[in-house]
């Protein structure tokens, strides 16, 4: 099984904030159910990362369902994103963010939450499909994205196993950072500024509280 398309998000990731992470989604992938912890085998989400701790030392795995990876490298979203893909995007795109943001926190010997996780994974999913779509057209800002990643989505109460309420805050949270963070992405289509790099990559280095307070600081326009 071809895994290019996902490491070309994982760079996409990476590139943004400027991530020196001395491992590689690729090498912690899991594809197999029957490879996943026994209690964990049946549930039907698409992407899941595990991380356990013993002796001081972090262990990680990410499955991916591997029909979900054929659909990806098949219709590449790096090649073109659209209504055809962009589903599996996101499930890669947050599986990816989730690992890269606890081998960050790791590498930097920091703890890292659920709420941080999932805060990222849905900033992550936003700027990545914006940059993807700016591939294709660079003058034009998709701004029916911020919609329909966070008005039009909808969390499934199997899948989020009695944590609606995380998942919910977190969108929240995401939704008011990307709807501040649009008139930097606006500037990069008229003119090229990449201001916006600079504030994601700032706000990547927070610390967990640190990112909450930013932006509950933050005006929306």
């Amino acid at each position: 099984m071809s895994v290019a398309a996902l490491g070309k998000l994982e760079l996409l990731l990476t590139g943004i904030y400027d991530l020196r992470i001395s491992c590689r989604v690729e090498d912690f992938l899991v594809t197999k159910r029957q490879h996943l912890p026994d209690d964990c085998r049946d549930a039907a989400s698409d992407e899941q990362l595990f991380v356990t701790t013993a002796d001081d030392e972090l262990s990680m795995s990410l499955f991916l369902d591997p029909a979900m990876l054929d659909r990806l490298q098949s219709h590449d979203p790096n090649e073109e994103l659209d209504q055809h893909n962009v589903a599996d995007c996101w499930i890669a795109v947050e599986g990816i963010s989730h690992f890269l943001c606890v081998a960050h926190h790791a590498e930097h010997d920091r703890p890292v939450s659920l709420l941080t996780l999932e805060l990222q994974a849905e900033i992550d999913k936003y700027v990545a499909s914006f940059l993807l779509l700016h591939r294709r057209d660079p003058r034009r800002f998709p701004a029916e994205l911020h919609s329909l990643l966070f008005q039009r989505a909808r969390i499934d109460p199997t899948l989020a196993a009695g944590r609606e309420s995380l998942y919910w805050r977190a969108s929240r949270y995401a939704a008011r950072f990307c709807a501040r963070l649009e008139p930097r992405l606006r500037a990069l289509c008229r003119s090229g500024d990449r201001g916006w790099q600079v504030d994601l990559r700032r706000f990547y280095r927070l610390t967990d509280f640190g990112k909450l307070r930013h932006i509950e600081r933050m005006q929306v326009c």
